[in-house]
């Protein structure tokens, strides 16, 4: 809760609404100067000074206890990547980190590798996309080939693999929810 500025909601949903500071210190029954040391972080509202706010502001309590999202954090550059190596493969996050529903990352596969090497199951469910050239995906008692611009949905519980018995790179993009390695 350390990204939460509660003066700084206040101020911003007053501004949405059109209101000076004295017009929203008159409805929720506090002194402009109290307002005023709210939005500036000066001073702490009380639960009722909250709850006066919001019903004023026409938001709900809460609205003021949301962490903002620093959108800086949102972005990932290319090279900026976290990046792994598991046996022969790497990965690299395409998503910011595991935290929310879903991730998103890049598997990297050599000429003659393999995700494993027995089938596989994880409780998220999965999609893949096949960027550069060609893999072999095992999908319960199937298996199927695919190349660049293939894609594959692969259920939760599925029991699944990657093989590249190739001679050229794979490398497959893929997202799970939720979030697992």
């Amino acid at each position: 809760m350390e990204n939460i500025d509660i003066g700084k909601k206040v101020e911003k949903y007053r501004k949405a609404k059109g209101f000076s500071v004295r017009e929203l210190a008159r409805l929720a029954e506090i002194t402009p100067s109290m307002l005023s040391q709210i939005e500036r972080g000066l001073a702490n509202p009380s639960i009722q000074t909250i709850k006066a706010l919001a019903k004023s502001l026409e938001v709900p309590t809460f609205s003021f206890f949301i962490e903002e999202t620093n959108t800086l954090d949102l972005v990932v550059r290319s090279n900026n990547r976290k990046k792994m190596v598991i046996d022969n493969l790497s990965y690299e996050l395409v998503s910011p980190d595991f935290t929310g529903n879903l991730a998103t990352a890049i598997m990297n596969f050599p000429p003659n590798t393999a995700s494993s090497e027995k089938q596989m199951e994880h409780k998220g469910e999965e999609v893949a996309f096949v960027l550069v050239g060609k893999i072999k995906v095992f999908l319960d008692d199937e298996e199927y080939i695919l190349e660049s611009g293939d894609s594959v949905k692969i259920p939760a519980q599925m029991k699944h693999k990657w093989e590249n018995n190739f001679n050229e790179h794979a490398a497959i993009l893929f997202s799970v929810t939720p979030p697992a390695f």
